[in-house]
Protein backbone atom coordinates (compact mmCIF):
# COMPACT_ATOMS: atom_id res chain seq x y z
CA UNK A 1 0.00 0.00 0.00
CA UNK A 2 1.56 3.58 -1.06
CA UNK A 3 0.09 5.70 1.28
CA UNK A 4 -1.94 6.34 4.86
CA UNK A 5 -3.99 9.27 6.01
CA UNK A 6 -3.19 11.62 8.63
CA UNK A 7 -4.86 14.17 10.18
CA UNK A 8 -3.61 17.79 9.80
CA UNK A 9 -5.88 20.40 12.17
CA UNK A 10 -6.78 23.65 10.32
CA UNK A 11 -7.41 27.02 11.59
CA UNK A 12 -7.99 26.62 15.32
CA UNK A 13 -9.82 29.79 14.73
CA UNK A 14 -12.06 29.00 12.52
CA UNK A 15 -13.33 25.87 13.10
CA UNK A 16 -11.96 22.05 14.76
CA UNK A 17 -12.47 20.59 11.38
CA UNK A 18 -9.78 18.64 10.08
CA UNK A 19 -8.39 17.58 6.69
CA UNK A 20 -6.73 14.25 5.51
CA UNK A 21 -3.34 14.93 4.10
CA UNK A 22 -1.58 12.76 2.16
CA UNK A 23 1.28 10.44 3.68
CA UNK A 24 3.44 8.19 0.89
CA UNK A 25 4.89 5.36 1.04
CA UNK A 26 9.10 5.97 1.90
CA UNK A 27 10.07 5.29 -1.84
CA UNK A 28 7.11 7.78 -3.23
CA UNK A 29 8.28 10.29 -0.80
CA UNK A 30 12.04 9.72 -2.24
CA UNK A 31 10.89 10.29 -5.57
CA UNK A 32 8.65 13.72 -4.65
CA UNK A 33 11.90 15.14 -3.15
CA UNK A 34 13.35 15.18 -6.79
CA UNK A 35 10.75 17.01 -8.09
CA UNK A 36 11.86 21.20 -8.17
CA UNK A 37 9.80 23.36 -6.45
CA UNK A 38 7.35 24.94 -8.41
CA UNK A 39 7.96 22.55 -10.99
CA UNK A 40 4.68 21.33 -13.44
CA UNK A 41 4.77 17.65 -13.21
CA UNK A 42 3.56 15.05 -15.30
CA UNK A 43 2.94 11.84 -13.32
CA UNK A 44 3.09 8.99 -15.86
CA UNK A 45 0.84 5.80 -14.12
CA UNK A 46 0.10 7.80 -11.35
CA UNK A 47 -2.50 4.49 -9.67
CA UNK A 48 -4.55 6.88 -7.07
CA UNK A 49 -2.14 10.14 -7.82
CA UNK A 50 -1.10 9.95 -4.18
CA UNK A 51 2.32 11.55 -5.65
CA UNK A 52 1.01 14.94 -7.11
CA UNK A 53 -1.85 15.22 -4.56
CA UNK A 54 1.23 15.35 -1.52
CA UNK A 55 3.08 17.33 -4.00
CA UNK A 56 -0.17 19.95 -3.95
CA UNK A 57 -0.65 19.64 -0.55
CA UNK A 58 3.25 20.08 0.65
CA UNK A 59 2.92 23.46 -1.43
CA UNK A 60 5.79 22.31 -3.71
CA UNK A 61 3.76 22.69 -6.87
CA UNK A 62 0.63 24.54 -7.84
CA UNK A 63 -0.55 22.19 -10.55
CA UNK A 64 -0.03 18.96 -12.26
CA UNK A 65 -1.55 16.04 -14.87
CA UNK A 66 -2.20 12.47 -13.54
CA UNK A 67 -1.87 9.71 -16.17
CA UNK A 68 -3.13 6.49 -15.97
CA UNK A 69 -3.82 3.81 -18.76
CA UNK A 70 -6.12 1.79 -16.87
CA UNK A 71 -9.57 2.27 -16.28
CA UNK A 72 -10.19 1.41 -12.67
CA UNK A 73 -6.96 3.13 -11.37
CA UNK A 74 -8.05 6.06 -13.86
CA UNK A 75 -11.66 6.11 -11.87
CA UNK A 76 -9.48 6.05 -8.71
CA UNK A 77 -7.49 8.86 -9.07
CA UNK A 78 -10.35 11.11 -10.25
CA UNK A 79 -12.19 10.17 -7.22
CA UNK A 80 -9.31 10.94 -4.81
CA UNK A 81 -8.17 14.27 -6.36
CA UNK A 82 -12.04 14.98 -5.68
CA UNK A 83 -11.74 14.09 -2.27
CA UNK A 84 -8.94 16.07 -1.74
CA UNK A 85 -10.24 19.31 -3.07
CA UNK A 86 -8.02 19.44 -5.71
CA UNK A 87 -9.75 19.17 -8.97
CA UNK A 88 -8.95 23.06 -10.00
CA UNK A 89 -5.25 21.86 -9.65
CA UNK A 90 -4.85 18.28 -11.11
CA UNK A 91 -6.32 16.99 -13.98
CA UNK A 92 -6.33 13.26 -14.61
CA UNK A 93 -6.10 12.25 -17.98
CA UNK A 94 -6.61 8.26 -19.28
CA UNK A 95 -4.05 8.20 -21.56
CA UNK A 96 -1.12 5.65 -22.46
CA UNK A 97 2.00 6.85 -21.37
CA UNK A 98 3.52 10.62 -22.67
CA UNK A 99 0.05 10.63 -24.31
CA UNK A 100 -0.93 12.12 -21.55
CA UNK A 101 0.04 15.36 -22.48
CA UNK A 102 0.76 18.13 -25.12
CA UNK A 103 3.21 20.79 -25.29
CA UNK A 104 0.86 23.58 -24.77
CA UNK A 105 0.57 21.72 -20.97
CA UNK A 106 3.69 23.25 -20.07
CA UNK A 107 4.89 20.39 -18.21
CA UNK A 108 8.33 20.67 -16.79
CA UNK A 109 9.35 17.37 -14.65
CA UNK A 110 8.01 14.17 -15.30
CA UNK A 111 7.81 11.14 -12.74
CA UNK A 112 7.86 7.68 -13.51
CA UNK A 113 7.66 4.87 -10.55
CA UNK A 114 7.14 1.77 -9.89
CA UNK A 115 7.19 0.14 -13.78
CA UNK A 116 10.64 -1.78 -15.17
CA UNK A 117 13.13 -0.26 -16.45
CA UNK A 118 12.57 -1.33 -19.93
CA UNK A 119 9.00 -0.42 -20.14
CA UNK A 120 10.21 2.98 -18.83
CA UNK A 121 12.48 3.07 -21.57
CA UNK A 122 9.45 1.85 -24.06
CA UNK A 123 7.18 4.82 -22.47
CA UNK A 124 9.66 7.52 -22.87
CA UNK A 125 10.64 6.17 -26.41
CA UNK A 126 7.59 6.38 -27.70
CA UNK A 127 6.58 10.45 -26.77
CA UNK A 128 10.41 11.18 -27.56
CA UNK A 129 10.03 13.86 -29.43
CA UNK A 130 7.64 15.74 -26.68
CA UNK A 131 10.38 15.30 -24.04
CA UNK A 132 12.27 18.91 -25.92
CA UNK A 133 10.54 20.81 -23.24
CA UNK A 134 10.65 18.79 -20.22
CA UNK A 135 13.67 19.82 -18.16
CA UNK A 136 13.76 16.83 -15.36
CA UNK A 137 12.54 13.44 -15.31
CA UNK A 138 12.10 11.31 -12.10
CA UNK A 139 12.41 7.77 -12.67
CA UNK A 140 12.22 4.59 -10.58
CA UNK A 141 12.33 1.30 -12.37
CA UNK A 142 11.76 -1.56 -10.54
CA UNK A 143 14.22 -3.94 -12.26
CA UNK A 144 16.77 -3.87 -15.39
CA UNK A 145 18.00 -0.67 -14.39
CA UNK A 146 20.76 -0.90 -16.39
CA UNK A 147 18.86 -1.59 -19.79
CA UNK A 148 17.26 1.90 -19.05
CA UNK A 149 20.52 4.08 -18.19
CA UNK A 150 21.81 2.90 -21.04
CA UNK A 151 18.46 4.20 -23.17
CA UNK A 152 19.22 7.54 -21.83
CA UNK A 153 22.64 7.74 -23.09
CA UNK A 154 21.98 6.41 -26.38
CA UNK A 155 19.08 9.76 -26.55
CA UNK A 156 21.74 12.36 -24.94
CA UNK A 157 20.08 12.29 -21.51
CA UNK A 158 22.53 13.13 -18.72
CA UNK A 159 22.00 11.42 -15.01
CA UNK A 160 22.48 14.12 -12.49
CA UNK A 161 21.14 12.53 -9.26
CA UNK A 162 20.73 9.08 -8.31
CA UNK A 163 19.54 7.75 -4.94
CA UNK A 164 18.58 4.23 -3.53
CA UNK A 165 16.18 2.80 -0.54
CA UNK A 166 15.25 -0.53 0.92
CA UNK A 167 11.28 -0.85 1.83
CA UNK A 168 9.54 -3.93 2.65
CA UNK A 169 12.39 -6.05 2.08
CA UNK A 170 12.82 -4.72 -1.99
CA UNK A 171 15.59 -2.18 -2.97
CA UNK A 172 14.57 0.89 -5.29
CA UNK A 173 16.74 2.76 -7.40
CA UNK A 174 15.82 6.54 -8.01
CA UNK A 175 17.08 7.82 -11.35
CA UNK A 176 17.61 12.20 -12.09
CA UNK A 177 17.38 12.89 -15.10
CA UNK A 178 17.77 15.68 -17.43
CA UNK A 179 19.24 16.57 -20.85
CA UNK A 180 22.93 16.46 -22.13
CA UNK A 181 24.85 13.78 -23.39
CA UNK A 182 26.90 11.44 -21.20
CA UNK A 183 29.18 8.48 -21.39
CA UNK A 184 28.85 5.93 -18.92
CA UNK A 185 30.84 2.15 -18.37
CA UNK A 186 29.71 -1.00 -18.48
CA UNK A 187 29.78 -1.33 -14.82
CA UNK A 188 28.54 2.13 -14.62
CA UNK A 189 25.35 1.20 -16.53
CA UNK A 190 24.88 -1.79 -14.05
CA UNK A 191 25.56 -0.28 -10.75
CA UNK A 192 24.85 3.16 -11.40
CA UNK A 193 27.10 6.46 -11.24
CA UNK A 194 26.30 8.20 -8.48
CA UNK A 195 25.21 5.03 -6.34
CA UNK A 196 28.62 3.15 -7.14
CA UNK A 197 30.08 6.34 -6.11
CA UNK A 198 28.35 7.29 -2.76
CA UNK A 199 28.04 3.80 -1.60
CA UNK A 200 24.89 3.98 0.08
CA UNK A 201 24.04 1.39 3.27
CA UNK A 202 21.36 0.38 0.78
CA UNK A 203 23.50 0.20 -1.79
CA UNK A 204 26.00 -1.94 0.01
CA UNK A 205 23.04 -4.05 1.14
CA UNK A 206 21.65 -4.77 -1.92
CA UNK A 207 24.66 -5.89 -3.86
CA UNK A 208 25.83 -8.13 -0.80
CA UNK A 209 22.86 -9.65 -1.16
CA UNK A 210 23.55 -10.07 -4.49
CA UNK A 211 26.97 -11.60 -3.64
CA UNK A 212 25.19 -13.97 -1.46
CA UNK A 213 22.75 -15.33 -3.97
CA UNK A 214 25.62 -15.92 -6.42
CA UNK A 215 27.57 -17.28 -4.05
CA UNK A 216 24.92 -19.85 -3.42
CA UNK A 217 24.24 -20.76 -6.85
CA UNK A 218 28.07 -21.22 -7.44
CA UNK A 219 28.01 -23.98 -4.61
CA UNK A 220 25.10 -25.29 -7.31
CA UNK A 221 27.34 -25.90 -10.08
CA UNK A 222 29.34 -28.95 -10.20
CA UNK A 223 33.43 -28.62 -10.66
CA UNK A 224 33.60 -30.14 -14.19
CA UNK A 225 31.38 -27.20 -15.42
CA UNK A 226 33.86 -25.07 -15.40
CA UNK A 227 31.84 -22.70 -17.82
CA UNK A 228 29.07 -22.13 -15.49
CA UNK A 229 31.53 -21.59 -12.61
CA UNK A 230 33.49 -18.95 -14.62
CA UNK A 231 30.53 -17.04 -15.58
CA UNK A 232 29.30 -16.71 -11.94
CA UNK A 233 32.66 -16.20 -9.98
CA UNK A 234 33.21 -13.66 -12.58
CA UNK A 235 29.90 -11.91 -11.77
CA UNK A 236 31.15 -11.89 -7.96
CA UNK A 237 34.23 -10.53 -8.49
CA UNK A 238 32.50 -7.49 -9.94
CA UNK A 239 30.49 -6.74 -7.31
CA UNK A 240 33.07 -7.03 -4.91
CA UNK A 241 35.22 -4.85 -6.99
CA UNK A 242 32.86 -2.08 -6.60
CA UNK A 243 32.40 -2.50 -3.34
CA UNK A 244 35.80 -2.38 -2.58
CA UNK A 245 35.42 -6.24 -0.63
CA UNK A 246 39.22 -7.60 -1.66
CA UNK A 247 37.73 -11.55 -1.12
Amino acid sequence: MEYQSVYCPQSILRSSVQREFTKLSNRLNLVASFVPAGARPLDVGSDHAYLPIALLQEGKIEAAIAGEVVEGPYQSALQNVVDNGLEDKIEVRLANGLAAFEPTDGISCITIAGMGGRLIADILAAGLEKLAGVSRMVLQPNNREDELRAWLVDHDFHIVDESILEENEKFYEILVVEHGSQELTAKELRFGPHLMREQAPAFVQKWSKEVEKLSFALEQVPVENQSARASLEERIAHIKEVLHVSK
